[in-house]
């Protein structure tokens, strides 16, 4: 199960948020999500298990803990809608072009 992460401080890393994570059962992958352009961190993460139930556990306790001095948010994750909100093309193409 793919699991939502929101509120982290800037200086979590995604080795801190599978160390939460692991108490609870395996985790496949733990990324914190970073600003391309700044670098910054985006404050929210994902983390992936493969066991289901320990996953429902890990987000009924974890979700509105503290952690690293912020009470952060863990919930299941939603797929993306529509390849996330990026524009997908069409008719823009030689806009400014004249025949």
């Amino acid at each position: 199960m793919n699991i939502f992460v929101a509120k982290l401080s800037s200086s979590t890393t995604s080795d801190d948020l599978r160390g939460l994570f692991e108490e609870f059962g395996e985790v496949s992958s733990a990324n914190v999500i970073f600003d391309r352009e700044t670098g910054n961190s985006k404050g929210f993460g994902f983390v992936e298990m493969s066991d289901d139930d320990e996953a429902y556990n890990a987000i009924d306790q974890l979700n509105e803990t503290d952690f690293m001095s912020r009470t952060i948010v863990v919930k299941k994750a939603r797929p993306r809608e529509n390849g996330g909100g990026r524009p997908q093309g069409g008719g823009r193409f030689n806009q400014n072009r004249r025949y």
